[in-house]
């Protein structure tokens, strides 16, 4: 198929030229986030748009915000939090200083839902968080800290339904039709571009939460991405997934034990 010769072609031009990796994407996925990219740049063709892009940063810069994800809530799944501060802090407790890495943070709203139960739950001011993702400007947005007000509403449902304890207005500060989270909260995080498609592990970690990034993997990414993960946790070190996703088909899944399986929360043996 022509498309799918267009679709290799402009994901190798994107490795060779700025050396992101989309290549191993599940291609369903990538399939649909280009045909939305093309459609929003004014593109007739992926070989058009590939020539723009080898020929313009910015034009890449565009396309990025499409090849990467960036739907999330804070407290998704409020339930895998809960589980987070009954069943996985009192272990983390045992540590003198906890490490946590939130891989593909997007724009942040993972990251400050841990932070803030790590502070709820007293354990913050001896936490690093290493906040990581692809895309620059999610890391922007991330770092900063600041969403619009009409999300307040869902969060702080999540918040309190994830086992709050404290009002989440606690952890923010509004105005302007927007609410900026608390600076404290981010003042032991480190933000850092990391692909988990072409990077290496660059820390020991108690804690790993990656959710809802590996269904947008192939197999082979998967198991490349899940390695990783493995590698930085140390041993009974805990790995948070999105709902949808599991370890059932890794070979890396014999590494882990299930916690609280039906929450996707898994520990290293």
């Amino acid at each position: 198929m022509p498309e799918e010769i267009e679709i290799r072609l402009l994901l190798d031009a994107i490795y060779l030229r700025y050396h992101y990796d989309f290549r191993f994407y599940s291609q369903a996925s990538i399939k649909r986030r280009l045909a939305a990219a093309k459609q929003h740049l004014n593109q007739d063709t992926l070989s058009g748009l590939q020539e723009k892009v080898l020929h313009d940063p910015q034009m890449f810069s565009r396309l990025l915000q499409f090849l990467t994800v960036g739907v999330s809530d804070m407290f998704r799944d409020p339930s895998f939090f809960r589980v987070f501060r009954e069943q996985v802090v009192p272990e983390l407790r045992t540590y003198p200083s906890i490490r946590v890495w939130i891989a593909g943070c997007s724009s942040g709203e993972e990251l400050y839902s841990f932070a803030i139960s790590l502070r709820e739950e007293g354990l913050l001011e001896r936490t690093t968080l290493y906040a990581t993702d692809i895309n620059p400007e999610a890391l922007r947005k991330a770092e900063q800290g600041l969403y619009p007000i009409e999300r307040l509403r869902a969060f702080t449902e999540n918040h309190q339904l994830s086992g709050a304890k404290c009002s989440l207005s606690e952890h923010y500060t509004a105005a302007y039709g927007s609410a900026v989270f608390d600076r404290s909260l981010r003042k032991n995080v480190v933000f850092s571009d990391h692909s988990l498609a072409t990077d290496s592990v660059f820390a020991e970690v108690q804690l790993v939460s990656c959710r809802n990034v590996l269904i947008y993997f192939d197999r082979s990414l998967q198991n490349r991405a899940l390695g990783l993960m493995k590698d930085a946790l140390c041993r009974r070190g805990f790995l948070g997934l999105g709902a949808k996703e599991s370890l059932m088909f890794s070979e890396h899944g014999a590494c882990f034990r299930d916690f609280v399986g039906n929450e996707r929360w898994f520990q290293r043996c």
